[in-house]
This record gives C-alpha cells, sequence and structure tokens, in this order.
C-alpha cells in the first residue's frame, strides 16, 4: 500500500504545515546515524584520526575507495609509506573514502544486520510524530504521540533494502512496523524521526 496510502485516511499529510518525513526517509537517517557512530571517533582533522583512517584504507578496496574520491596514486603511496600527510584539499577525500568503506564493511561482514537483530531480540524503536507545532488547532492531532516498540524479525531485509537505497522496499518495510501500533498506526506513515537503541 506504501506510505502515501496510509496517510491518505487522515489527508494530505503537508496540508495544514505538519512537518516531518516518510516513514522509510526517517529510516535510512537513522540507520546512517548507527553507521557514522560506530566508526572512528577521532576527527579528520586530527593526526591519530587521519592515521587511522589511512590504515583502514591500507588495503585493495581502500585504494579504490581513494582513487574514486580523486586521491591519486602518488598521495596514497606517500601517506602509506609515511612520507607526508593529506592535504587540506584531500582531507575530505580521505574521509569520505573511509566512510564509503566502513559502510560497505559494516554490510559485508554482517555486523550491522546482527547488532540490529540482537540475538532475535531485535531493538526498541522510537517514533517521533511530524511536527503539528504550525498546525492550526482545529486541524491538529492532539492524540498523537510518541510510540516505543521493539521491532524484530525486519533487520535483515532492512539493512538489504537500505544498502540497495532501495526506498520503495524500504517504504514496505515501515508499513510493517507501524501495522504493530493499533488502529491509529496510519497516523505514523509520516513521522518526525525515529530512534533505534542500537
Amino acid at each position: 500500500m506504501g506510505s502515501e496510502g496510509l496517510w491518505a485516511r487522515w489527508g494530505a499529510w503537508e496540508k495544514y504545515s505538519a512537518r516531518g518525513m516518510k516513514g522509510a526517509e526517517a529510516l535510512i537517517l537513522e540507520l546512517n546515524r548507527i553507521v557514522y557512530s560506530s566508526g572512528i571517533a577521532s576527527p579528520i582533522g586530527s593526526k591519530r584520526g587521519q592515521n587511522a583512517r589511512i590504515h583502514y584504507l591500507d588495503s585493495k578496496a581502500g585504494r579504490e575507495a581513494l582513487r574514486a574520491q580523486g586521491v591519486s596514486d602518488r598521495a596514497m603511496k606517500s601517506w602509506f609509506k609515511g612520507k607526508s600527510r593529506p592535504s587540506r584539499a584531500n582531507l575530505d577525500r580521505l574521509d569520505a573514502a573511509y566512510w564509503v568503506r566502513r559502510r560497505e564493511n559494516l554490510i559485508r561482514s554482517g555486523w550491522l544486520k546482527r547488532h540490529l537483530d540482537n540475538h532475535g531480540q531485535g531493538r526498541r524503536m522510537e517514533i517521533y510524530p511530524v511536527d503539528q507545532s504550525a498546525v492550526p488547532e482545529p486541524r491538529s492531532r492532539s492524540n498523537i504521540s510518541e510510540r516505543s516498540i521493539v521491532v524484530r524479525y525486519v533487520w535483515e531485509d532492512l539493512v538489504d533494502a537500505w544498502a540497495a537505497q532501495d526506498e520503495n522496499m524500504l517504504d514496505e518495510i515501515w508499513d510493517d512496523i507501524i501495522t504493530d501500533l493499533d488502529s491509529d498506526y496510519a497516523a505514523y506513515a509520516y513521522v518526525g524521526s525515529v530512534g533505534i537503541s542500537a
């Protein structure tokens, strides 16, 4: 059915200035947050952060990721031998290549799926409704509150869809998640955000 069809029962979600996003988009942002919070903590501007990223990318796949970001073979060779440090222009390229490889490795290794599945226990998800602060009083839905549910069994499909950037599949998965809420689940087809306890 898709989120747009669900929301239709409540009316056009932005018609009266409600602010939010599709549930699938909120899932994408939250998975990105989990990936980015699991990586190297030292900032790219620090020597430690640069060294850690260079070390992480010291492989054939790492070099390919650096090339894809526009780093020359000459610069890479010098970094890997410890003869020079990345220029200011190359710092962003180094950081971007690191995060591309980090994301690929978390997907390929299965770590992200296992982490979210949590040995079959799933993860608690907080669902924050659309922001209705700008909606005129007669048009607002005061009965829509933050919800908290434990989500199981969708994580493998969710990570696969996220990895493939398949927003249609993410939309279907979101519909599956919110049907566990109650008869008012259509009001959560669009949300302010979601949070996953991972």
